[in-house]
């Protein structure tokens, strides 16, 4: 098996390994020490000895050996866990939830959405230590420095270990109270596979589908719960295009250039229906907004038919329900596409004292497309170095270095 194969296993087996041993052992610091000794005994023996023909199987049994183990050479620490799996015991619900939430990675993420933990604590550390991303990607979800994220991790699990806060699933009656935290987790796992924040590819396609995945799973469970099928709609529109996002070198295709036809329509036709359920019958949601703008995009014929003003006036209720920087760059995109570049520039500008844009490549790359619209090349060059200094993925970067070379 090719390096990239075995790249490709560990990332798919490390959220189940972790979640597998979490539920086994109810402590989060085992449990990755554990998978991150499973992995490095795999680099050891695999090249060695072939790879086993069930990685997942091998890879389980040894973390649980390594887990074990260490449980053996520090009784302290053995005793102490003793203590929160009984608690965890008397706490757990009386019925069990196996066949509620049928993937423990999802388990582990209601469990991680504890009210006792802050609201971003508590996601940082699902997306860090469950979904298996980086502490840099994580960042970048938030729009923090690295070093931040490293620190409200910490944090996070420090929280949990002083507090004794149990890792149990919860109740049926305590997912509707956890599911906001949850479907933020899905979605920035997605935001990741859609837009790689590192790496030689644009797209991570096995995290984006393995949160669509995941998203299918709380449809079936939470069928009442119009977000999910918000958060679905958002991410199948979104997926439909991936096939037309690059061209054969691997190369950034933007939304003006794509070859529309290539956009899956079975994908298009079922994120417009979920999006309509997740609209209708009460006031709209986050991510029920969000797809009605992406269906905007994926019915149009071309840019320059797109339904403009609708787009921004969906961005106007956006920014009442979840207000963010990012909001209000996307929103003063969607202006200039109406009003013409010099309105968005306008508005971007009104944005540049925003901290957590600072190192948000988007932000500047829209200023430079903005000053090249206007003609103000020198300003667009300007623009687009400091996104080339930002971006995380070589597409990324080298699109920024062709656009670059053509306002210089």
């Amino acid at each position: 098996m090719a390096d990239g194969a075995v790249e490709a296993v560990f990332r798919e087996e490390r959220g189940l390994l972790l979640a597998a041993l979490v539920r086994r052992f109810g402590d989060l610091d085992l449990a990755e020490e554990a998978t991150s000794e499973a992995i490095e005994a795999a680099l050891v023996h695999w090249p060695a000895e072939g790879v086993p023909p069930k990685p997942g199987a091998w890879l389980m049994t040894t973390a649980r050996r390594k887990a074990v183990d260490r449980l053996r050479r520090d009784q302290a620490y053995a005793a102490r866990l003793a203590v929160l799996q009984v608690e965890a015991d008397r706490a757990a619900p009386a019925s069990s939830p196996d066949g509620e939430l049928p993937d423990e990675r999802l388990q582990l993420f209601f469990t991680c959405a504890h009210p006792a933990l802050p609201a971003e604590d508590r996601t940082a550390l699902t997306l860090r230590c469950l979904a298996g991303l980086t502490t840099a990607e994580v960042a970048r979800a938030f729009l923090v420095p690295s070093a931040t994220m490293g620190k409200r991790i910490v944090r996070a699990k420090n929280r949990i270990r002083v507090a004794r806060i149990p890792f149990r699933v919860p109740a049926a009656d305590e997912l509707p109270g956890r599911l906001p935290g949850v479907l933020q987790v899905v979605y920035s796992i997605f935001t990741e596979g859609y837009a790689a924040s590192s790496g030689p590819d644009l797209q991570r396609l096995d995290l984006a589908e393995e949160a669509i995945r995941l998203a299918r799973i709380l449809r079936r469970l939470l069928p009442a719960e119009r977000e999910v099928a918000g958060l679905l709609a958002l991410m199948l529109l979104i997926h439909a295009r991936r096939e037309a996002r690059t061209g054969p070198d691997g190369d950034l295709v933007l939304l003006d250039d794509q070859d529309r036809t290539r956009w899956d329509a079975a994908m298009i036709a079922e994120g417009t229906a979920l999006a309509e359920v997740a609209l209708t019958g009460g006031p709209p949601g986050l991510y029920g907004v969000q797809a009605a703008i992406a269906a905007l995009h994926d019915e149009a014929a071309d840019v320059a038919s797109t339904d403009w003003p609708q787009i921004v006036a969906l961005y106007d209720v956006l920014r009442g329900l979840a207000p963010s920087p990012v909001v209000e760059l996307n929103r003063a995109v969607a202006v200039a596409m109406r009003d013409g570049p010099a309105a968005g520039l306008a508005l971007l500008d009104a944005l540049a004292e925003e901290p957590r844009l600072r190192e948000y490549s988007p932000y500047p790359t829209a200023r430079g497309d903005l000053f090249a619209r206007l003609g103000r090349h020198d300003e667009a060059a300007v623009a687009y170095r400091e996104a080339l200094a930002l971006a995380g993925s070589e597409p990324e970067r080298e699109h920024l270095r062709r656009r670059l070379g053509a306002e210089t």
